[in-house]
């Protein structure tokens, strides 16, 4: 009796009636869902908006990725040949121990206490600097580099003259001038160049000595003309120069390849070293200090 209760309360004349279009008011039956139902759509009660479907692509880049080649490191005697070019070939010999220790450090003492070290001033976009060491210049010509000329200097230290000679015999050149730089400490330091003044002529052959504490040695490749002067991507090399130590650079080197030796904030003790050259007289027409770049091999 009780249930047949329950049920006439439930269905009686006081229950409202649902409305016979119940899809068109947005009722939903208990069983029954609407069409437009789906996991796609969403009602914010201004109508229906599809959720957009995100699909990940993965493209390859445009560009190839590039990686800087990894630095060279040569500490063991012996002739290299660093670069093939249209400029030629640039080729470098290293002697460690060229010079037996016990003479070196004579020569270094000597050479540190009796040449007239003074600090040259260069010019950089018109303005002037203090180079970070301290050089002398021998020669029977000027030497003009960084807009700034040193003097003539044909009287040459006794001991200059005998090292001359060894580096002449031992590499087969001639040489009549010498840039002397003085490192005092791991402050000083020279930045990147590459010693191609017009006054050296095509293909110069440098002898670099060095006496006193070690120092590395840099050279990087130039780049290509499309890169803009861009050296992220080029070829390095790094090598220590000892006590005692001879280092010829030859062929394409200057044209190819600029050299420094950079600052290092450690320990660094005084370090001599003498760079061995052919100067000539510039040639008509160009200002003193001009660089002169071979790009290619002329029949």
């Amino acid at each position: 009796m009780s249930d047949k209760r329950q049920r006439a309360r439930v269905q009686g004349s006081w229950a409202k009636q649902l409305p016979k279009h119940s899809r068109q008011t947005g009722a939903v039956s208990n069983n029954q869902q609407p069409k437009s139902a789906n996991p796609a759509t969403v009602s914010w009660g201004c109508g229906s908006q599809k959720t957009p479907q995100t699909t990940f692509e993965f493209n390859q880049p445009t560009k190839p990725v590039r990686y800087a080649p990894p630095e060279k490191v040569i500490e063991q005697a012996g002739d290299y040949e660093i670069s093939h070019g249209p400029s030629g070939v640039s080729r470098l010999r290293l002697l460690p121990g060229f010079l037996p220790s016990e003479e070196a450090d004579w020569m270094f003492s000597k050479l540190l206490a009796e040449l007239p070290w003074s600090q040259k001033t260069n010019y950089r976009q018109g303005e002037a600097y203090e180079e970070p060491r301290l050089t002398c210049w021998y020669g029977e010509l000027p030497y003009t580099y960084a807009w700034s000329t040193m003097a003539a200097n044909p009287q040459w230290h006794p001991l200059l003259v005998t090292l001359r000679e060894a580096v002449e015999q031992l590499s087969g050149c001639s040489f009549n001038s010498l840039l002397c730089n003085l490192y005092r400490d791991g402050h000083d330091s020279i930045g990147w160049h590459s010693d191609d003044e017009a006054s050296l002529g095509a293909e110069p052959t440098i002898a670099s000595l060095s006496l006193g504490d070690t120092r590395v040695f840099s050279l990087r490749k130039q780049p290509p003309l499309e890169e803009n002067g861009d050296y992220t991507y080029v070829e390095r090399i790094r090598i220590p120069l000892g006590h005692g130590t001879l280092l010829l650079m030859a062929g394409a080197t200057q044209d190819d390849w600029q050299h420094q030796v950079a600052k290092e904030y450690h320990d660094r003790g005084p370090r001599i070293n003498l760079t061995f050259r052919n100067i000539h007289a510039e040639p008509e027409g160009y200002r003193p200090g001009t660089k002169l770049r071979f790009t290619a091999k002329q029949p």
